[in-house]
């Protein structure tokens, strides 16, 4: 299942691999599910041509899914990853991509201890005052995120913006990321382990008050 509201622009085509000059202006979900039939003619492709926000991810995320989170929105991307933590569903979150230009630089790490990200710092302190994650020194959140930690460089005009609005970005980070997150999810899979532990104290408990 592919999820976004988005459309194919010019600015898409150094780094996605579904933007090409036939494409632009084409809804992302429908680009990328030709692309995937091109490929693979009998893969089955479900697209949801809309947004992930906190109003309704529980109706748009398919419970049985395995899933691999590449939003740029703080709020919805908290959302998210709490209601997959409470169904005890998989998933891997990306951080920012934008104004990083190594792909050497890439980690793998629980959300709880990733460094030199803004989004994911972001991330984490929507997680901890909105939905109880722990403040402790030292606390896992039981959240694999892939990130980079490559100090970004100066956003595009002086922009403060975490999205690729505000940062340029190169394909060669783009998508080691995307195919690290691609990577963790096949393991899952072929492992036999597609299922994530619940929140629980143990990981996830709310601060003392």
């Amino acid at each position: 299942t592919l999820i976004d509201l988005d459309h194919v622009a010019e600015s898409n085509l150094n780094r996605q691999v579904l933007a090409l000059d036939s494409t632009v202006g084409a809804a992302k979900v429908e680009a990328m599910r030709a692309r995937v039939h091109d490929i693979a003619p009998g893969c089955r492709v479900d697209v949801v041509d809309d947004f992930v926000t906190a109003d309704n991810v529980e109706e748009l995320v398919p419970g049985d899914a395995l899933v691999i989170d590449a939003i740029d929105q703080v709020r919805a991307k908290a959302a998210l990853v709490a209601t997959c933590r409470s169904r005890g569903q998989w998933l891997v979150v990306c951080g920012a991509a934008g104004g990083r230009s190594d792909p050497l630089n890439l980690r793998r790490e629980d959300l709880a201890r990733c460094t030199g990200d803004s989004l994911l710092a972001s991330l984490r302190a929507r997680l901890r005052r909105e939905h109880g994650y722990s403040r402790g020194v030292g606390q896992r959140f039981g959240v694999e995120a892939i990130y980079s930690d490559e100090p970004p460089a100066g956003t595009a005009g002086g922009a403060s913006s975490l999205s690729c609005a505000g940062y340029g970005s190169v394909v060669t980070v783009t998508a080691s990321m995307g195919l690290a997150a691609a990577a963790r999810t096949i393991d899952a899979i072929v492992s036999g382990r597609p299922r994530a532990a619940r929140q629980d104290r143990r990981s996830v408990a709310p601060s003392p008050r």
